[in-house]
């Protein structure tokens, strides 16, 4: 990719797409769309942004599913030299108005599907242009008018209005370059997106990505495959979400390398075994429920997989019982990886050309340098000893947006050098090879997703019913953790069940975040200076479940 220090990422897509020209650069839902065809896309969409006066500089939030259109927003941001703020298509208003007033953003690029939220918080945020697409716009015109008559494609209601602007019509608007659009400025190294990570506290946090970092970190992990094929031959069924790290360094960054991504709007394990058959996929990337649920698919015997030499987990860790199910089914190695959005993907992944040993996440990659310390001392482990991770890169991120607490307990200064606080226990053995410990008690792991159990809390407390609440993982094979929140009601409170406080919760939160129990406590456990003590509840969960 050249230079970091002066390139950008569409400059680095721009050489490439001029390179492989007509090869295949995306594959939504069958369709292809070749690298020069989507430059063309991208720059159309840059130059509707300037005309609708979007600026240099500005946050501009994607709240699009898996799809054409999420890659050509990401790039045309890029192009104009816009900050991109990605987030979950599922989302509800109370999270997308807290995203947007976090970020300062002032434009979104929404699906119909979810166009009623959008309208709902702008009276709230500084949201003014709001551009919106269908999900089957930049599908050829058989396949829109199938998925009409057959009713397969949601719709939602869009009310056009003076700053409300259909993708699809600006798109043929501004094709093929029409429309004043200026290069803009490549100093410095500016922060090109902003992504929203749970962890621990009540609120996502916003973390700054500068372009240096993804550029470095993308290269590194889309080209750890290199050993079993050439990256530009890549095709890569990109099953994790695009709005997360993971998606984006492992599957999203093949487009700067010149590889073909396949994207779907869900994952439909059909759709996603029969697309990997037919257009010969190269690698997989996915979370280890994934994993688990294709072996369990009852169809399963019905497709070749036989293409995919690199299949990639990440996200949680595979549980070994997976791993070697899937090597005595398919004769081929899930390899793992370790990251976080604040270290922007990858810290440690698992070398193809070797044999790893059961259980590692890998070895450190070359711009990341790491420590394993005492989590109370921040002084060294022994080494083979279990202990807090540190990480620190050149590019590196060195704080949250708008949230100087957290900011000062994750990015800490030892010895001179910024260190990022991982709050994951992990070991190393002595050929450097790093293994995941144990994570702490305010995160849960559900599906592949870090979810903070102190926001689910504080929704619960907003219920006018609840006087206090705690909120803890339970261990579970098939999705990692499940959530469990164990609450105490208002003495005078009569009638309410845990059904009403489930449904209170899926108002507010994201569907993978509402708990899956309730337990109802007359008081929960505390320490002297009133501290929830979330540990002794945990410990009391694994106790039943072993007995």
């Amino acid at each position: 990719m050249g230079n970091r220090e002066n390139s950008s990422i569409f400059s680095t897509f721009e050489a490439v797409a001029r390179k492989r020209g007509d090869n295949t650069a995306v594959i939504y839902l069958g369709t292809r769309y070749s690298y020069l065809k989507l430059k063309d896309l991208a720059e159309g969409f840059a130059a509707a942004l300037t005309e609708i006066g979007l600026r240099q500089g500005q946050r501009i939030i994607i709240y699009l599913p898996n799809s054409i259109q999420w890659v050509i927003a990401w790039l045309g941001i890029q192009r104009v030299g816009g900050v991109c703020v990605p987030i979950t298509p599922i989302y509800t208003p109370y999270d997308l108005k807290y995203i947007a007033n976090d970020s300062e953003a002032e434009a979104i690029i929404c699906a119909d599907t979810n166009f009623g939220y959008v309208t709902k918080v702008l009276p709230e945020t500084r949201l003014s242009k709001v551009v919106v697409t269908r999900m089957a716009d930049l599908l050829p015109w058989w396949k829109r008018l199938f998925g009409h008559l057959f009713d397969i494609i949601p719709k939602g209601k869009i009310a056009y209005h003076r700053d409300t602007y259909s993708l699809r019509k600006l798109l043929s608007t501004y094709h093929s370059g029409k429309g004043a659009l200026e290069r803009s400025a490549e100093e410095g190294n500016p922060v090109v997106e902003i992504l929203y990570t749970g962890g621990t506290t009540k609120y996502p946090k916003g973390v700054p990505i500068n372009q240096a970092l993804f550029l470095t970190s993308a290269e590194e992990n889309i080209r750890i495959s290199e050993p079993l094929f050439p990256a530009e031959q890549n095709i890569i069924m990109g099953n994790a979400p695009l709005f997360h790290i993971l998606g984006q360094t492992c599957a999203l960054s093949t487009l700067l390398v010149g590889g073909t991504l396949m994207l779907q709007p869900k994952v439909n394990l059909d759709a996603t075994l029969e697309s990997i058959e037919r257009f010969r996929a190269k690698t997989m990337i996915g979370v280890p429920t994934l994993y688990r649920m294709i072996l369990e698919h009852d169809r399963l015997d019905q497709y070749d997989l036989s293409s995919v030499e690199y299949w990639y987990s990440a996200g949680d860790v595979l549980p070994v019982e997976v791993g070697k199910r899937w090597y005595e089914r398919f004769h081929r190695v899930i390899y793992q990886g370790y990251g976080a959005t604040e270290t922007c993907g990858g810290v440690s992944m698992c070398p193809v050309d070797i044999d790893n040993p059961p259980k590692s996440v890998g070895t450190i990659v070359a711009s990341k340098t790491v420590k394993i310390v005492d989590a109370e001392t921040l002084t060294l482990v022994a080494p083979g000893e279990p202990g807090e991770l540190l990480v620190s890169s050149e590019h590196m991120v060195t704080g949250y947006i708008n949230k100087p607490e957290e900011t000062l307990e994750s990015f800490i200064e030892i010895e001179g050098r910024k260190w990022y606080r991982t709050a994951d226990i992990m070991s190393m053995d002595d050929k450097g090879n790093l293994y995941f410990v144990d994570r702490t008690v305010d995160t849960i792991k559900h599906k592949g997703y870090r979810i903070s159990a102190s926001e689910i809390e504080a929704v619960l407390q907003e219920h006018s019913a609840v006087i206090a609440s705690c909120v803890v993982g339970v261990e579970d094979p098939k999705v990692g953790e499940r959530i469990k929140a164990f609450v105490v009601l208002k003495e005078d409170i009569k009638g309410i069940t845990g059904y009403d406080l489930i449904k209170w919760c899926r108002t507010r939160l994201v569907s993978y975040k509402v708990p899956q129990y309730i337990e109802f406590r007359d008081m929960l456990p505390k320490s002297k200076v009133g501290k929830l003590l979330r540990r002794e509840i945990r410990s009391e969960e694994e106790r039943r479940a072993e007995s």
